[in-house]
């Protein structure tokens, strides 16, 4: 059961009341269910809720225990959320102050047999924090929270896309464990692999309740290794090596075999103590900063094979996270993976993920970079919290160091950089701010116990000290200047050599909204959607995108697509041009992938779990073959990007012609790209010089792809659209319907949104340009037919030239 700790911000229907309690779970998910509290994602709910991220809560709960053979009988808690007393039968016996990292108390004295009563009392975050604050002195941070002074998940505190909902609870399993004479207390595998060899150097820590020698045994594929742990000893280290193992690669490199690798604990007379598994992939992975030419690579080789870096950031992907189960992970994962993207950066102001998290990823192939959890604050370095970090970190390192699939550490979120750029160093006014553990503590940590994967200070970062860690030709970047003050072709004046944050933003899905927010009239600045909207004057910046490049929207659905289209414009734009500048640039991290609630953000994926449009320029951007129209040298030139291990042989053409089809001029080339290149091909000048620049536009294909770059001379307010002239068919198929759309005008980024009519409705594909007589269909998937009239209509139906 749970219980409030009484005080006056506890409201008078939860005061005194037991409410029962799901473990894992928190606070909030339990009064949810109870129906004490509204959604706290629905209109502006989260407002009234502030109160339990000030409110003492307690979990009680009663257990049988009997007695048995074990010489210790632990009470392990996986993970407290955050500032926890722990008591058993009335007796404290441990105190926690961080959700990051789990724990473990010697209880066999305290159980009795029969009933037994466990108590597990969570004190405000809200206090903890602004204690620690008052004693040590704030520090700078990005909102005004004190989330920098405590170890908890920062964005519970609210973000400029995420609800401010301070949890508390027990957010990960707790159980009892009894064990005799020692216990694996942590294994640690650092996998390599060189030539036709591959190797796992097994590290092994134990606690025992027995001075007596103990023996590891190990198997991976055919090796086998055995080592013992004499009396005394806690410590051993096993190596096994396997001969020829078939290498894992990322997705689109190769395939992701991987081996069970199990490990036994075993007394002086053979009974088993203890056992682990895990499944292990033999890779290399390394990072290549040597300075060149252009200053400061930052290339990502898996196997020595430079990988360029198609991914996206993930923040939790819900506020709450027992609701993030398997299967909700490994759908987000099939939509990362349908949009080409081979790396997941999980950012520095959410949560170690789960083990799912990292074993689909290893399943699947998809890369993760894993910051450690620092976010847009200076964090200070005094006790509690250093000693905190470093255990925080110890454990998180050893945990995840089996996994494939995690290929890089990251010190921290943009924390160097606002210590140089952000207007901290005047109020810091020489106190502490995080630098200690970014460039000392955590690489010597990483270092000390996976030596196998490398670690870079910050994101971003330049490689040194000596340079501005935001500089575009050292190391990775963030561009975020675009979106706060410039128009998106901005990013056309950057050649960055690795960008891991650059993002613009869009609202969610219709059926997101009409769910999440009840406003009778939506409308830009309603009072749902303004509250669902948490970036500083986002909607101005959403209106200045607008202005510069689209028509005049006339009603909230115009506005909702071209939000929506610009979002996707914006970044297919910027991805497009640092790709046509690979292998200077090696990588772009788009901001983000998800959301953790329903909400006007740089998502692709909603908060509902929809795909907004800008998934489908993802999907178009992050393909392994890319065609791109580009500004070179005053003029325009093809460039053709080859991710994949073939060469690219292809005949090409690019053709000027008008909106109604006609050509105006025409150019053939051969493409020639070799495998993980780009070639870039200028283009004659009757083609780049339009006779109008109204009326005309690019279009490059080539061979049989079914992509096609388009260059457009002018911006959509300034073209001369013809009104939108279309024939639609709809056809009923086994579990949806095919809407055929044959253009008898050209219609420009025609999009089907089916979740109007439906909120169970998806479709295939979107923003697809058609010239005069050509075709394409969608394919809408819902668990009911949709009308047909109503699909093919506005507002389900759209196109530029239709506004």
């Amino acid at each position: 059961m749970l219980r409030a700790v009484p005080g006056p911000q506890v409201p008078p229907e939860i005061a005194d009341r037991a409410v029962p309690a799901t473990v894992p779970g928190v606070v909030h998910t339990d009064l949810l269910a109870a129906g004490l509290i509204p959604d706290p994602y629905l209109d502006d709910n989260e407002n009234r809720l502030g109160w339990i991220g000030r409110t003492d809560w307690v979990y009680e709960t009663t257990f049988a225990w009997q007695p048995g053979d074990d010489e210790r009988v632990d009470l392990v808690c996986a993970g407290l959320d955050t500032v926890a007393t722990v008591s058993l039968n009335g007796t404290e016996v441990g105190r926690t102050e961080n959700q990051h990292r789990g724990y473990r108390f010697d209880v066999g004295a305290l159980l009795r047999p029969g009933a037994n009563t466990l108590t597990v009392r969570f004190d405000s975050p809200y206090r903890y924090a602004e204690a620690h604050r008052d004693r040590l002195g704030d520090r700078p941070n990005a909102y005004p929270e004190p989330f920098n002074f405590i170890r908890k998940t920062a964005c519970n505190f609210g973000w400029d896309w995420g609800p401010t909902v301070v949890t508390a609870g027990i957010w990960q399993e707790i159980g009892l464990h009894g064990w005799s004479v020692a216990r694996l207390a942590s294994v640690r595998p650092l996998v390599t692999v060189e030539g036709d060899t591959g190797r796992v150097e097994l590290h092994v820590e134990l606690e025992r309740a027995a001075d007596e020698p103990v023996t590891v045994h190990a198997t991976v594929a055919d090796a086998t290794a055995e080592v013992t742990v004499p009396a005394g000893e806690r410590t051993g280290v096993a190596t096994l090596t396997v001969r020829d193992p078939e290498r894992w690669w990322p997705v689109g490199y190769g395939a992701q075999p991987r081996y069970d690798l199990d490990v036994t604990l075993r007394a002086a007379d053979g009974r088993e103590l203890d056992a682990w598994t895990r499944r292990i992939g033999f890779r290399s992975v390394r990072l290549d900063t040597t300075p060149d030419a252009h200053g400061t690579p930052f290339v990502l080789h898996v196997n020595d094979v430079p990988v360029f870096v198609k991914g996206v950031n993930w923040i939790p992907d819900d506020a709450f996270p027992t609701r993030v189960t398997r299967e909700r992970l490994a759908h987000r994962f099939d939509q990362a993976l349908g949009a080409n993207i081979n790396l997941l950066r999980i950012w520095g102001g959410g949560r170690y993920e789960s083990a799912d998290f990292y074993e689909l990823a290893d399943e699947r192939g998809l890369l993760v970079q894993q910051d450690f959890l620092f976010a847009c604050a200076a964090y200070p370095e005094e006790e509690p919290f250093r000693s905190e970090i470093e255990a925080e970190a110890r454990e998180q390192v050893t945990r995840l160091a089996a996994h494939p699939s995690l290929v890089l550490w990251t010190g921290n979120n943009e924390n160097i950089w606002g210590w140089h750029d952000w207007d901290w160093q005047e109020p810091l006014a020489g106190r502490s701010w995080g630098r200690g553990y970014y460039l000392d503590l955590l690489p010597a940590i990483v270092g000390e116990l996976d030596p196998t994967r490398p670690y870079w200070p910050g994101s971003p970062w330049s490689g040194t000290e000596e340079i501005h860690p935001n500089d575009p030709a050292h190391g990775t970047m963030h561009i975020w200047d675009v979106w706060n003050d410039d128009d998106y072709t901005k990013y056309r004046e950057y050649v960055p050599r690795f960008v891991a944050e650059f993002g613009y933003q869009a609202p969610p899905a219709y059926a997101t909204l009409r769910r999440s927010i009840s406003d009778e009239r939506l409308a830009p600045d309603s009072p749902g959607m303004a509250h669902h909207q948490k970036a500083i004057d986002g909607d101005l910046k959403l209106q200045r995108g607008l202005d510069a490049h689209l028509p005049v929207p006339a009603d909230f659905d115009d506005w909702h697509y071209l939000t929506q289209l610009n979002q996707a414009r914006a970044i297919q734009l910027g991805v497009e041009h640092f790709r046509s500048y690979r292998p200077v640039c090696m990588g772009t991290i788009v901001w983000q992938l998800n959301d953790c609630w329903p909400v006007t953000s740089w998502a692709a994926v909603d908060g509902d779990g929809r795909r907004k449009p800008l998934w489908h320029a993802l999907r178009r951007a992050y393909a392994d073959r890319l065609l791109t129209v580009q500004p070179r040298d005053g003029g325009l030139a093809l460039v053709a990007v080859n991710e994949t291990a073939e060469a690219w042989h292809a005949p090409a053409t690019v053709t000027r012609i008008d909106l109604a089809g006609e050509p105006r001029a025409k150019t053939s080339v051969d493409l020639d790209v070799p495998a993980y290149s780009s070639v870039v091909l200028a283009l004659p000048a009757e083609l780049v010089r339009p006779d109008e620049a109204r009326r005309e536009l690019l279009v490059a294909e080539a061979g049989d792809s079914a992509e096609r770059a388009l260059w457009f001379f002018a911006e959509d307010r300034e073209i001369e659209w013809p009104a939108a002239e279309l024939d639609a068919t709809v056809e009923p198929v086994d579990g949806g319907q095919l809407v055929r759309v044959t253009a008898r005008t050209v219609l420009r980024d025609l999009a089907l949104f089916p979740d109007r009519l439906d909120g169970s409705a998806q479709v295939d594909q979107a923003l697809v340009t058609l010239l005069p007589g050509e075709s394409t269909t969608f394919t809408v998937r819902a668990d009911a037919p949709l009308d047909p009239a109503a699909l093919t209509a506005r507002p389900v139906l759209r196109c530029v030239n239709d506004i």
